[in-house]
């Protein structure tokens, strides 16, 4: 009977050790003490991926993380994408997020690019892919075409707005997501298009010249109309940004003769109509001044004097005159050539 006695309880000693060894694995926790975000590239395998948790000091030590991580088969079975181990993550959860490549999305935020290759450049800085192979894409004919753009438009299908996208989402995968994005876009907006009387493009591209001539979005109707008004007179539009669109510098702060002269279907001092497609990606305030069409007289607008960034509307030559003479002489003032 003692001896039994005593088998029962190494027994139930040993068991509790045990379930006390399993309790401390099961709570050991990561070591860091502020979020980091960790990326594991397509070609990684277990040792890049400890070496990149190394290089964060996110384990230590390592020993029940290697311990866990082989009996899960993590080794075999590496996936990647871009991790977020925050403070208190217990060791063995980060084990298994990494197992299943539970990645956590990135938020990004697309503004007012005014070019696909900066766009690209934007993305690919953001996600995994080269943003060369996005821009291969974009510029591509056919592939723009199966979603109703052209490579002169097809920047219009990225909507200002701040997504959720996953690191491994490839050029395709961003393609399909923007077009889900930009068909939610007009949803609601294309009973107001069919009002106007003119296609997504062609408010687009007007709504990015709006875009690039004030930040001021109670001013945007106004700046709006002009253009509309100009257009449905068969006025030539005679928008500055076309020209440093034209040009390729966006830095100029004062149009000068020579630079209208530049020969480019976007420049709207020699080319009547609406250009071929948007000089930038306008934001949803700009996109809405034009389809909302507010009704002026307006057909000319300067830049205020005070260099507010606001502006002087005007409905005959000799008003426009008159305003553009006050804001010249202010940049002369000012020594802004």
């Amino acid at each position: 009977m003692k001896r039994i006695r005593v088998i029962i309880i190494t027994i139930c000693f040993l068991l509790a050790l045990a379930v006390g060894i399993g309790i401390g694995i099961f709570h050991q926790r990561v070591a860091v003490t502020d979020t980091v975000r960790i990326y594991i590239p397509s070609d990684a395998n277990y040792q890049a991926l400890c070496d990149t948790l190394d290089t964060h000091r996110c384990l230590q030590p390592h020993a029940l993380f290697n311990t866990l991580a082989h009996l899960r088969g993590l080794p075999q079975n590496i996936k990647p994408g871009s991790y977020r181990i925050t403070p208190n993550m217990r060791i063995i959860s980060l084990v298994q997020k990494l197992y299943t490549g539970g990645q956590d999305p990135i938020r990004i935020t697309i503004n007012k690019h005014r070019t696909l290759d900066g766009l690209c450049q934007f993305l690919g800085s953001k996600l995994q892919f080269d943003s060369d192979s996005l821009l291969a894409l974009l510029t591509d004919s056919a592939f723009c075409s199966q979603y109703g753009f052209t490579p002169q438009t097809v920047i219009g299908l990225f909507p200002q707005n701040t997504y959720e996208l996953y690191w491994t989402t490839t050029p395709v995968g961003v393609v399909e997501r923007m077009n889900t994005e930009n068909e939610r876009f007009w949803r609601e907006r294309d009973n107001q298009l069919s009002t106007l009387g003119l296609t997504r493009n062609q408010v687009l591209t007007i709504a990015s010249i709006v875009e690039e001539e004030t930040n001021c979005n109670d001013e945007k109707p106004d700046i709006a109309s002009v253009y509309l008004n100009r257009y449905r007179i068969g006025m030539p539009l005679q928008a500055d940004p076309t020209v440093k669109y034209a040009v390729g510098d966006f830095t100029i702060r004062r149009i000068k003769g020579e630079m209208l002269k530049t020969e480019s279907p976007y420049n709207t001092y020699l080319h009547a109509g609406i250009p071929p497609g948007p000089i930038c990606i306008p934001s949803a305030a700009s996109v809405d001044a034009v389809l909302k069409n507010k009704p002026t007289n307006y057909l000319y607008f300067c830049a205020k004097e005070d260099f507010s960034g606001r502006h002087n509307f005007a409905t005959t030559p000799e008003e426009h005159i008159a305003n553009a003479r006050k804001f010249h002489k202010a940049l002369n003032d000012r020594n802004i050539h």
